[in-house]
């Protein structure tokens, strides 16, 4: 059975500083692309980040230079590190283990809110 927990989210103030994990178990992880996606509310769904399960990474204009994706293979865990928090980061934050279209996961969630 595939799991993608993701962990980390909550409340904070702009400037502040978040660190999004997610621990994937039941797939091969490290031959897996991941990616973090966020959805605000009334919004569409965007593409937040992506790694490669070579390591390549990949960012939306809105979050580069702010945001870091990264990967730790022994623990099968993505990382979203995410500095300069504005409120429109304002979204529920997911993650995605990608292989082939056919073979997509989400994890449930976690909600990121920006505002003092």
């Amino acid at each position: 059975q595939v799991q993608l927990v993701e962990s980390g989210g909550g409340l904070v103030q702009p400037g502040g500083s978040l660190r999004l994990s997610c621990a994937a178990s039941g797939i091969s992880f490290s031959i897996y692309d991941m990616a973090w996606y966020r959805q605000a509310p009334g919004k569409q769904r965007e593409l937040v980040a992506v790694i490669t399960s070579g390591g390549a990474t990949n960012y939306a204009d809105s979050v580069k230079g702010r945001f870091t994706i990264s990967r730790l293979y022994a623990k099968n865990t993505v990382y979203l590190r995410m500095n300069s928090l504005k409120p429109e980061d304002t979204a529920v934050y997911s993650c995605n283990a990608k292989l082939t279209t056919a073979r997509s996961y989400w994890g449930q969630g976690t909600q990121v809110t920006v505002s003092s």
